[in-house]
């Protein structure tokens, strides 16, 4: 293990002339931890990458990639560093395998291991096919397949699941928890937000260049201070229970069901009152990672 962070940014901005596309950003990702970068478009995500990955240069501040600046870290350090940018692009006239084995030569890896890798994101088939002929999802799963070559220390994945079906997706997350598992850390940005909430064990959440909120969703849900809703199913008549929850807010009321709304910290105290009334089902429902990104991060919104 090393001592340094996977990813270090200290105080990093990066200006375009007039235009300040990461303002002041400060966060670490140890080994092992997969990292949600989320933000609307425009708020700096891809900045942020290139930074990471060294190919600009930051107007103040530092980063750090296990201890060494990304710009001027030797090149076998830079192969270790995993990269599958939004829009794949690659030459059409090559086979999917020659692709990849052209990749593993650039990162002194031995391509023996291209044809397993091919395996593991499901392209076997397509192996000795051109790239032309491949859908938007075989041209991502090609993508991964380079970004997870030689094991890489560090993963960087901008829009990864785009063009996969729910299958295919459920499988790259596998690969992910895989490579986790072995240490990898792992930056995913995307805004598909339902497929990260339980597969990221961090969020920082980008808003116009700044990093509106960073933390594990439990610990943004406390902050934000979003309630919680609780929807409990009565064999009886629901406005029986609701005369019986004394300052609790009864948010919305049906001829089934009753539903409520109270802070985090209270969640149990009203579970408790709620199990010692006629109930046939209760249902608790935690602020979700759309919601927690909502108060943080959506452009034009509240926050802090």
């Amino acid at each position: 293990m090393s001592a340094a962070p996977a990813l270090e940014l200290q105080s990093v901005s990066k200006r375009y002339g007039a235009h300040c596309a990461v303002d002041d950003v400060s966060l670490s990702l140890p080994e092992g931890v997969c990292l949600a970068l989320l933000g609307h478009n425009g708020a700096g995500k891809t900045t942020l990458m290139k930074l990471m990955l060294g190919l600009t240069r930051p107007s103040a501040g530092t980063v750090g990639i296990f201890g060494l600046d990304p710009l001027r870290a030797p090149l076998a350090f830079r192969r270790s560093i995993g990269f599958l940018p939004e829009n794949v692009a690659f030459h059409d006239e090559m086979t999917g395998l020659e692709m990849l084995r052209f990749y593993a030569r650039l990162k002194g890896e031995a391509t023996r291991a291209c044809d397993a890798l091919m395996e593991r994101v499901g392209l076997t088939h397509a192996g000795n096919r051109r790239i032309k002929t491949y859908s938007k999802g075989m041209r991502q799963r090609l993508g991964l397949a380079q970004a997870v070559l030689g094991n890489p220390r560090l993963l960087l994945l901008d829009e990864p699941t785009t063009g996969l079906d729910p299958v295919l997706r459920q499988e790259f997350f596998e690969i992910i928890q895989e490579m986790k598992g072995r240490g990898t850390a792992i930056v995913l940005s995307s805004h598909i937000l339902t497929e990260l909430e339980a597969r990221t064990d961090r969020v920082a959440i980008m808003k116009e260049g700044r990093l509106a909120a960073c933390g594990g969703l439990d610990e943004l849900r406390r902050k934000a201070a979003l309630p919680v809703r609780i929807r409990v199913a009565t064999p009886g008549v629901p406005g029986d229970i609701t005369q019986r929850l004394d300052g609790i807010d009864v948010t919305r009321i049906n001829h089934q069901s009753v539903e409520l709304e109270c802070a985090l910290p209270d969640k149990i105290a009203v579970l408790r009152t709620v199990l010692g009334l006629d109930v046939s089902d209760i249902d608790v429902q935690l602020p979700s990672l759309e919601d927690v990104y909502r108060h943080f991060g959506h452009a034009g919104e509240g926050g802090s």
